[in-house]
Order: structure tokens, then C-alpha cells, then sequence
């Protein structure tokens, strides 16, 4: 043994072996050639080609110019780039002149010219890749003392997605009929499914009768004051949706939702027992609050157990990290659809998000308008409807009818701009409860009619839809399990 340690450490280092980044200079040469004979090949790649995708300097330069003469209505010839570049410049021992006329002279042909361009920024994708998981190695080995594994893995995913998500060549125009045939393909899938929606469908009618669903892609705020029910209705949906999902596997291996939807809920304010009991108690009627106390029987302890057992398995996930970036919810976001699918994410709520450090040093506001721009991104990116809760400012209180508006928006006028839908939860019932007047008064007597006019009774407040009406819709709401659902006519006739 001590022999072949001898003999092992007498040996020599392995020389290291060197790699050379991926490229293709002759791809590059091409297509630089066809631009220079013929104009119009920058057209075919310039929506998805950038300079920075050319691996050698000098055709990084090459391209950069030939686009700005290009944009600018003149002629990018070998005549007319020389000029721009230095008349020493020695490429593989040829002069400027001499470079840009073999590349005229060795030019593809502009029927070519796309795919040489796809070639060129296939290979700088590897190289960022590569780049990546350099950085990734190397952030590994030395990592800073307050950084997390889990911080390097989130922000490993953002630049992945970030590197599949950004020049991709697969974007630009198509044709109408395209777009007619989605359309029609959406309506078609909405006539035949259950409920005639062509998005999820929230469980509550008279509110899917309104919007259609929860449409894939749109950003839908839901706001109110503290105590109107936000988080009961998110909740409420939420546990919906899951309830009513149903997929089949498909040849990849990966399961398609056919009905209902995967839910990802961020609860950035409750934790996740928290709202396991909420929704513990909206199905069982039996009141949290008692369930916390120990406040129950043999009988309803079996109808708690039977419960859980009947919704333990339901594609429902919350995530209970308070305080998240917009980043980090990003990655997690993506990470879930990656893993298990996704059709609807909640985030409980806006306020709480927070945004890069940059923005939170200009201001809040700026903070919160990057929140929702990224938000809405997100939803686009991942085409599923996000449904995120959000607070509105005391300016509400303040006023003689309480309805909400979409100027009560707390903090940022981003968030109605960048939401699809508004949604505001109002209870009169609410405000009535902390106005009761002296009992056997005159004015008791009034109150406690109006009282029982809006007793058990919420307004779901459209206040901006892009695709569909505005107004409201009226719903049930029980306060003391916090369970909303649609409104019995037949006992509020005046509803």
C-alpha cells in the first residue's frame, strides 16, 4: 500500500483539459457576408440577434454597425463600414478592407440568412449556460456568510428563466387567422365545459357569470379595508378550484388539468395551520375559533377527522414565508408548475411583497409598482391567472358611503393599471356592527332593521374588468366560519 502511494504521488499532474467556449465563426462570417450583400438579411434576424450574441469582437462591432446604418435608411457595404472601424485593425492578418470584402465574397445566401442566425444565438445561449453554472460553482465554493443555499438556488432559476425568457426567436408576428383560431379554439373548450366558462371557474355562479372565470394570463386584484372578508374569499376560491380539479396524464408523463386547477397560495400574513383551519372550518361549519378552544364534541371531532381525510389530498400548497421578494416568489411559482403543475396562484397579500433593493430606496410607491408589473409579468410567463390580495388606505373610513373605489388603492396607482380585474369585498354589515345605538332607543329600532336587511350579506364589487362588465355581485357570507357563497334570492328578495 505504502508502494503505490509512492508511485501515485510521483506521478505527474494531468495536464488540464481546455475547452473552448461553443461557437461557429463561420456561421458568423456568413451571415455578416449576406447582410453586407444584401440589406434586407438584417431584417430576418434583427428582432432576435443582438451584437452581443456574436462570439468574436470584431463581428460583434461588424453587426452593430450594420444595424445602425440599416435602421437609419442607408447602405451597410464593406465600402461604407470601413469607415467606422480603424484602418489598422488586423483581423487574422487581414486589414479592414480586405476582411470586409472576403466577407462579401464567402456571403450565404439571404434565404440562409435566419438560420445562420439562429445557429449564432443557439451557440451565446450555451455560452450563458455555461457562464451560469460557472457562477453557480463558484458562488458555491465561496459563498458570502449571509447567503442561504436556498437564495443561490432561487436566484439560479431567475436567471435560467430569465435566459429562456428574454430574445427567444419564436415571438414576432403571426398571421390573424392564428389568433382566430385560439380564440375559437378558447370558446369551443368553454362551451364544453361544465359551467360554460372559458376560465377557472371560482365556485361562486353569479360571480363566474360576470367574469367568465379566472382567465389565464390576467393579474386579479382583490382589495378591501381589514375585516371585509379578502383572504376568507381568496381562501374560499382557492379551496374551490382544487376541489374541482381532475387531470390526465399525458405521453410526457406529466398529468393536464381538464377541470378545476393546481393552486399554489402564498399567505404572507397567516401561516399555513392558520388557513388549514379556515378552510377546516368553511367545510365543516364548525367555527375556528371553537377549534382552537377545544370547544367540541365526540361527534364533531369525527365530523373534523372525516373532513380532513375527504380534502387532505387536494392540489392545494401554501407557502407561509413571510416577507418574500417578488424574485423569490417568481422562482418558487415556477418551481411549483415545474414539480406539480400550476393553474391559479394567490398571493394574501401585495403589501407584504417586497421589491428589489434599488426600488425600496426610491420610495414605496416605486417598490409597489415594481411588485405588480412583475406580477402581471409572472402571470404572462407562467399563463395563469394570479390572484393577489391587497390592502386599500383609511380614505375609505372617512367617508359617509364606505363603497370602495378604485382610488382607495393603497400606495400605488400601478396596481389598477397593471391588474386586469379589481375586485373589492364591502360588508354594510361591517360598518352597522360598531354603529349600535343605546338599546330600546328609537334609534336601536332603525338600526336593527337595517341590521337585518344586510345581516349574512357581501358585495364583490367589479371595479375594473378589461375583458367584460363592471358592477356587483352579491354573495352570502357566514362571519363566524368566514365561508362566502353565492346569495339565496329566495331569503333576500331585495338582493
Amino acid at each position: 500500500m505504502a508502494q503505490i502511494d509512492s508511485l501515485a504521488r510521483k506521478q505527474p499532474p494531468a495536464e488540464p483539459t481546455l475547452r473552448s467556449p461553443p461557437h461557429n465563426i463561420e456561421a458568423e462570417q456568413a451571415l455578416l457576408g449576406a447582410i453586407l450583400v444584401n440589406n434586407e438579411a438584417f431584417y430576418r434576424v434583427s428582432d432576435f440577434l443582438e451584437p452581443k450574441h456574436f462570439f468574436e469582437p470584431i463581428h460583434q462591432r461588424i453587426f452593430e454597425l450594420a444595424g445602425g446604418l440599416v435602421r437609419a435608411g442607408k447602405l451597410a457595404t464593406p465600402v461604407t463600414l470601413k469607415t467606422f472601424l480603424p484602418a489598422d485593425l488586423d483581423v487574422a492578418g487581414l486589414g479592414v478592407n480586405q476582411y470586409l470584402a472576403r466577407l462579401a465574397a464567402e456571403a450565404t445566401t439571404i434565404i440562409n440568412a435566419e438560420d445562420y442566425g439562429r445557429t449564432v444565438y443557439d451557440l451565446s445561449i450555451r455560452r450563458d449556460l455555461i457562464m451560469i453554472g460557472e457562477d453557480m460553482v463558484n458562488l458555491a465554493y465561496d459563498a458570502p456568510v449571509d447567503a442561504t443555499p436556498q437564495s443561490h438556488i432561487e436566484d439560479a432559476e431567475r436567471k435560467l428563466y430569465e435566459l429562456a425568457e428574454t430574445g427567444r426567436y419564436d415571438g414576432g408576428f403571426q398571421r390573424f387567422v392564428q389568433a382566430l383560431t385560439t380564440a375559437i379554439d378558447m370558446t369551443a373548450a368553454a362551451y364544453q365545459r361544465d359551467g360554460k366558462l372559458s376560465g377557472l371557474a371560482t365556485g361562486l355562479k353569479d360571480l363566474d357569470a360576470k367574469m367568465g372565470g379566472l382567465q389565464a394570463s390576467d393579474l386579479v386584484v382583490l382589495a378591501g379595508r381589514p375585516g371585509m372578508g379578502k383572504t376568507a374569499l381568496a381562501t374560499n376560491i382557492a379551496y374551490n378550484i382544487a376541489k374541482a380539479w381532475s387531470g390526465e396524464q399525458r405521453a410526457d408523463g406529466h398529468m393536464r388539468t381538464v377541470n378545476g386547477g393546481v393552486v399554489g397560495f402564498f399567505s404572507l400574513e397567516m401561516s399555513a395551520e392558520q388557513l388549514a383551519t379556515r378552510i377546516v372550518a368553511e367545510q365543516t361549519g364548525i367555527s375556528s375559533s371553537r377549534m382552537r378552544r377545544g370547544d367540541i364534541d365526540d361527534s364533531l371531532f369525527e365530523t373534523i377527522k372525516d373532513k380532513v381525510a375527504e380534502i387532505q389530498h387536494l392540489p392545494l400548497f401554501i407557502d407561509e414565508t413571510g416577507g418574500l421578494s417578488v424574485a423569490q416568489l417568481a422562482a418558487r411559482a415556477r418551481r411549483l408548475k415545474r414539480q406539480r403543475g400550476l393553474d391559479l396562484v394567490v398571493i394574501d397579500y401585495i403589501q407584504l411583497m417586497q421589491g428589489s433593493t434599488r426600488r425600496a430606496m426610491e420610495g414605496r410607491v416605486h417598490e409597489v409598482t415594481e411588485i405588480t408589473t412583475s406580477l402581471k409579468a409572472l402571470a404572462k410567463g407562467l399563463n395563469v391567472p394570479i390572484l393577489a390580495l391587497s390592502q386599500l388606505s383609511r380614505q375609505v373610513e372617512s367617508r359617509e358611503d364606505k363603497h370602495p373605489q378604485l382610488s382607495d388603492l393603497r400606495e400605488s396607482g400601478s396596481i389598477e393599471q397593471d391588474a386586469d380585474v379589481v375586485l373589492f369585498v364591502y360588508r354594510e354589515e361591517y360598518y352597522l356592527m360598531n354603529k349600535e345605538p343605546r338599546p330600546g332607543s328609537v334609534e336601536h329600532e332603525k338600526w336593527q332593521n337595517d341590521m337585518n336587511a344586510v345581516l349574512g350579506k357581501a358585495e364583490v364589487i367589479i371595479g375594473k374588468q378589461r375583458h367584460g362588465p363592471t358592477g356587483t355581485v352579491n354573495l352570502q357570507f357566514d362571519a363566524e366560519v368566514t365561508r362566502f357563497a353565492d346569495l339565496d334570492t329566495r331569503h333576500h328578495p331585495d338582493f
